[in-house]
């Protein structure tokens, strides 16, 4: 097949590159193995008489290809001798490491299953994810003290050096959190004082607070039914069954949930909290309205946007889409690290409140052409692709998509004139590409969100090696 023959060339280079990193050498090496197991899949097909030519097998070793090139570019980026200043103007330290693996990890089973190959103890060991816990620690504690010896040995530069160090440092070290989503207790929770909430809704008010050491968001609901003690143990086994739910979108870039608290649980009117993570920044649409952002960090967004969506369509339900893609459903944390949200415990939140939770919809501004044609046009990943192909547009232009358009002239633009807006002109021809593939009318032209996150991958190596 044509992709056989370069991917056994990109192998190759992985293990030289891993040979020679200078920073996160054991995550290197982790995915160094498992691109060998990969590789002899990739041999075997190769082997056979009458290769396949098409359809599963031929889709997973295109896939694995954008892959293993994304894998060499990250790989470089600790080979190379500027390795700390790459570091220090990324916004993630390791994190890219583990989409790498989940991405190899799900092209091991596609090849494994339609070769009939026998998983081997070996090989399952080569793909075990609970390893990486284990990497991420010792690369940790090495990247800690090369870090600090780099900052005492550039100490007659500019005082931002020390700061951003400094700044990462306490990022690595930073208190993890391995248990489950879970009924949090009153008084686990501490308030930044004075009480006052960062942001207010319709039905509720968030306030900054500290879990467990984290920094958290505190969502109390304002409109919540009568409520009694008999309530809470109505809510209880819904907020149950959804936490099992939950525990499949564990990301870097799908907002944390630590929980629901239940304050006065025993007396007359308790209420009720959802503890999640806290994003300084806000949402991804008041970062695009205040800050002026380098191509760079909009790419490494677009990154993080499509990691979070990629973690979400691969749950174990092959239909599961967020439904709802916008620039307020992504919320930005300090590095301009952006995290999906927008779905979290929905039917908890559902049981909680007075009205009933509103059917989730893309908004007019973010559909796709069939469904502005159809509303019996049925929902898929494919329509989510193009919702997301056109929150990168709105990313990289900073602007409010189709802004003071009327559905009539959505539909006329989008499905009538398959009209895209324009990109700026500088912006990066490699960026461009795909989010016009995202965008593409037929909707079998756009890419998946796995291979999405592979190609920008690539773009963000591009960008930080300029």
């Amino acid at each position: 097949m044509d992709f056989i023959e370069p991917i056994l060339s990109i192998a190759t280079q992985i293990y030289e590159v891993a040979e020679n990193v200078k920073a996160n050498k054991k995550r290197c090496h982790r995915v160094s193995e498992r691109v060998k197991a990969l590789e002899s899949l990739v041999r075997s097909i190769k082997k056979r008489e009458k290769p396949q030519s098409g359809g599963e097998v031929a889709t997973a070793l295109r896939d694995l290809s954008f892959t293993l090139i994304s894998a060499q570019k990250l790989m470089d980026k600790y080979a190379s001798a500027k390795w700390v200043e790459r570091i220090l103007k990324s916004s993630s330290h390791g994190d890219e490491f583990d989409s790498v693996n989940e991405r190899l990890n799900d092209a091991y089973q596609v090849l494994s299953v339609a070769l009939q190959v026998q998983q081997g103890d070996v090989l399952c060991k080569v793909f075990e994810l609970g390893s990486r816990e284990e990497d991420r620690r010792e690369d940790e504690e090495e990247l800690k003290k090369l870090l600090l010896e780099y900052m005492k040995a550039q100490e007659e530069k500019l005082e931002s050096l020390k700061n951003n160090v400094e700044k990462i440092v306490q990022m690595l070290n930073r208190p993890t959190i391995t248990e489950d989503i879970r009924l949090i207790k009153p008084s686990e929770l501490t308030y930044k004082l004075p009480k006052e909430p960062f942001m207010t809704t319709p039905t509720s008010k968030v306030y900054k607070g500290e879990y467990r050491g984290f920094t958290v968001a505190i969502k109390r609901y304002t409109d919540l039914v009568a409520t009694s003690a008999a309530r809470f143990q109505e809510v209880k086994p819904v907020f149950n069954k959804e936490v099992q739910t939950m525990k499949k979108f564990e990301s870097p870039n799908i907002l944390r949930l630590f929980g629901i608290c239940v304050e006065d649980e025993d007396g007359p009117s308790p209420q009720f909290l959802i503890i999640m993570e806290y994003c300084e920044k806000g949402s991804l649409r008041e970062v695009l309205n205040s800050d002026t952002l380098s191509w760079t960090i909009r790419a490494h967004m677009c990154l993080d946007a499509a990691q979070g969506l990629y973690r979400l369509h691969q749950t174990e339900e092959k239909s599961k889409v967020h439904g709802c893609i916008d620039s307020n459903k992504f919320l930005v944390a300090e590095g301009y690290r952006v995290k999906l949200g927008g779905f979290e415990l929905a039917k908890s939140e559902t049981s909680l409140k007075k009205l009933p939770w509103a059917n989730k919809c893309t908004s007019l501004h973010y559909s796709c052409p069939g469904i502005l044609q159809s509303i019996n046009h049925v929902y898929s990943k494919e329509c989510e692709m193009y919702s997301f192909g056109i929150l990168m547009w709105e990313i990289s232009t900073s602007q409010t998509p189709f802004k003071d358009c009327s559905r009539k002239q959505i539909y006329e633009k989008v499905y009538v004139e398959k009209f895209q807006e324009p990109l700026p002109d500088d912006c990066p021809a490699s960026l461009r590409e795909l989010i016009d593939a995202c965008r593409a009318f037929d909707s079998f032209q756009r890419p998946s969100a796995g291979v999405l996150v592979d190609k920008l991958r690539s773009v963000v190596a591009q960008l930080e090696e300029q």
